[in-house]
This record gives C-alpha cells, sequence and structure tokens, in this order.
C-alpha cells in the first residue's frame, strides 16, 4: 500500500542511491566479470529501472533546465524492462562505465541547487 507520493527531492536522492549501488557493485568487475556474474548484472538491471523509473516521475521543467539526455535515461529503463531478452551485458558494462558518471554529477547538481537544505 502506497504511504505518500514521493517528491522531486526523495526522486533524485533514489536515483542517487541506485547510481551509487552500481558504482560500488562493479568497483572490483572488469567487463568481463562483470558479464559472468549474473547475480550483479541483475541487481544492475534493477537499479536501472529505479533510474528510469524516477527519472520519469521528476518534473519536468526541473529536468529541462539541466543540459541531459533525459529521454535515454527513460528509454534505457523501457529497454531493459520490456526488452529484456535483447539486452546485451556489454552496454549494461558500458552505460555503468561511461554514462553514469556525468548523470550523477547532473543529479548532485540539481540536488545543489534545489533541494541542499535536505
Amino acid at each position: 500500500m502506497k504511504t505518500k507520493f514521493a517528491g522531486d527531492a526523495e526522486r533524485i536522492k533514489h536515483i542517487l542511491e541506485a547510481i551509487e549501488y552500481i558504482e560500488h557493485a562493479i568497483k572490483n568487475h572488469s567487463e568481463l566479470s562483470f558479464i559472468n556474474d549474473h547475480t550483479t548484472v541483475n541487481a544492475c538491471i534493477y537499479k536501472y529501472s529505479i533510474i528510469g523509473e524516477a527519472t520519469n516521475c521528476i518534473n519536468r521543467n526541473l529536468l529541462a533546465g539541466y543540459f541531459y539526455p533525459w529521454h535515454q535515461v527513460k528509454s534505457f529503463r523501457n529497454f531493459v524492462l520490456h526488452e529484456y531478452h535483447a539486452v546485451k551485458m556489454n552496454v549494461i558494462w558500458n552505460t555503468s562505465v561511461k554514462s553514469l558518471p556525468e548523470l550523477k554529477k547532473v543529479m548532485l547538481n540539481i540536488q545543489s541547487d534545489h533541494f541542499s537544505s535536505n
């Protein structure tokens, strides 16, 4: 049962927590060891679903103030959930290594600019 509505600040917190989880999960992996660690891959995919869903729920006007390909975050979430059979594990790895640092930076900027008292 849903007890409360998660606002933008809470959604950003969820995104940052998911990013930190992924960072921690992959830090001792090479691409090959990651791909062969199905538990870690699946946990990361779940965290990507949180990132995409939370991003989709944040006020669009707030996100529009920050240059980032927001549609890619949402599309990636849809892809891993709805096209699960076509997901390539190296794409999960590359996204984790190459794309997440920039998303984290933007989310931290949003949090700092708008929700620093939280």
